[in-house]
């Protein structure tokens, strides 16, 4: 589908003038909307999606290249808990922190609860949530914003210092994109650049970065960010990715995808997941308990099972 087609459908179902989005509840119109009929980049695989190869990672794979993954492997054994200063301590603490928008908080604060009660989570990781309600790319790319300060404060509230973040899951988004694809991706994609620096000069021992896109917007009620660009943003991460890869973000943390999230509605993906009119708000953007709790299953399996997350992350 055209993004031009796409967007005269969002603008046809933004409906309820003079209304708060978050005060009334998804129209039929709305909730009948459960396909945009783009294929997840984990199925798309080598096709293409306006001349782009699909995937999570070069060459339409959805795992990295064999010689990057051992790179990532090696960072792996670099994460061990450390001391308020940063010096490894048998004591000591594996800060995993949320870095990203209202999406973003929504879910991780569901998984946090999740994995705080989870026996399986290593006795030293520490669970943060950093992310927090209106802060698109487009501000927390800033160093010098709010956005760090509130962060900082959150870090002390969990008896954490800086120097114990070492793991990052980066979510973001920009609000209200007008651009055309592939220019609104290649957005974000700098903007993830940009933030991922900011990580670097203010972590120490971080040394892997997970990123995951957006989940699927199709009932989205207000302009925020709807589809295509809830789809689009995949390949923002997916590019992002692509730099580190190709050595172009050179001393930074490891980066590489944490759970793919983004599902073709109800008609879902190979993998079965689904996207309902139930697992989102009344604005259609935001996850309701049952969409939180499909992403905080996303990131459990992920954290437990993945070749660098799980020899930090579980017991």
């Amino acid at each position: 589908m055209k993004r031009v087609a796409v967007l005269a459908v969002l603008t046809a179902l933004c409906t309820g003038a003079g209304t708060s989005p978050a005060s009334r509840s998804l129209d039929a119109a709305s909730c009948s909307r459960t396909s945009v009929g783009f294929t997840p980049l984990t199925d798309l695989g080598a096709g293409k999606y306006q001349g782009h190869v699909g995937g999570l990672y070069p060459a339409g794979k959805n795992a990295p290249p064999n010689q990057y993954a051992k790179q990532g492997k090696a960072y792996v054994k670099l994460v061990k808990p450390r001391g308020a200063d940063g010096a490894p301590a048998a004591s000591g603490k594996v800060v995993l922190l949320s870095i990203g928008m209202s999406n973003t908080t929504n879910e991780f604060s569901a998984f946090k609860k999740a994995a705080d009660a989870d026996p399986r989570k290593g006795a030293a990781v520490v669970v943060v949530d950093g992310a927090q309600g209106g802060q698109d790319a487009e501000h927390v790319k800033d160093p010098s914003g709010s956005y760090w300060r509130v962060v900082d404060q959150r870090l002390r509230a969990a008896g954490a210092t800086a120097q114990q973040v070492q793991v990052v899951w980066l979510k973001e988004a920009i609000a209200r994109p007008t651009e055309e694809f592939p220019a609104d991706a290649r957005r974000l994609q700098a903007d993830l650049h940009a933030i991922v620096d900011v990580l670097r000069g203010r972590f120490a021992n971080l040394r892997l970065v997970y990123t995951s896109s957006r989940t699927y917007a199709g009932y989205a009620t207000t302009q925020l960010n709807p589809e295509p660009y809830a789809y689009q943003s995949g390949f923002a991460v997916k590019w992002l990715v692509q730099e580190r890869i190709d050595n172009k973000l050179k001393g930074r943390p490891w980066l590489g995808w944490g759970p793919y999230l983004w599902t073709d509605g109800t008609k879902g993906r190979s993998d079965g997941l689904t996207w309902t009119c139930q697992d989102v708000r009344s604005d259609g953007t935001h996850p309701s308990t049952s969409g939180a709790q499909k992403v905080t299953d996303l990131l459990l399996r992920f954290f437990e099972t993945n070749a660098t997350a799980k020899p930090w992350f579980v017991r």
